[in-house]
């Protein structure tokens, strides 16, 4: 497996989903695209819609906005529009290319999506906790400026008297 490219940069989040683009995987599993592809569609039963689907061209245009990739033609030299897949397709792409290559990035695949949704946990968890201390100091603040607001109308009374003078 080429250890040089990092698998949690090929992942991105499409319709609510974390997702990867069939030219990524095709290079991680070091097929060509048109093989996973040509692999994927002999065995489209493998494969809903929640498994894996085609970008439409303002989702592709979006995701290469995204990713800073330019192209000189239309779909990056491709005929039709990238496929995504989902964690699930992914999985279902290891059983479809059968080789030690494909076996070996879908684990490491696997292992991305699984640290991905551990640190979306985590990171919702410290989120929660966040919102829920400026909740609390927000009440705090409010306290602490309305006993100013008082401190300082007390002030503005004792401050009309100066040196036993009045203002």
């Amino acid at each position: 497996m080429n250890k040089l490219i990092p698998i949690h940069h090929k992942i991105y989040s499409l319709r609510g989903k974390q997702v990867m683009i069939d030219s990524d995987l095709a290079e991680l599993y070091e097929v060509d695209t048109r093989r996973l592809n040509e692999q994927v569609k002999r065995n489209i039963e493998r494969f809903p819609d929640d498994f894996m689907f085609q970008l439409t061209e303002k989702e592709y245009s979006n995701l290469m906005s995204q990713i800073a990739t330019s192209s000189l033609e239309k779909h990056g030299g491709r005929r039709k529009l990238p496929y995504v897949f989902t964690e699930n397709g992914v999985y279902m792409l290891s059983a479809v290319l059968k080789s030690s290559v494909a076996i070996e990035v879908s684990i490491e695949i696997m292992r991305t999506f699984t640290k991905l949704r551990e640190f979306t946990l985590h990171y919702n968890a410290l989120s929660k906790q966040l919102i829920e201390l400026e909740r609390k100091n927000d009440k705090r603040f409010k306290d602490v400026f309305k006993t100013l607001d008082e401190l300082l109308k007390e002030t503005k009374k004792t401050d009309e008297k100066v040196m036993g003078f009045i203002k």
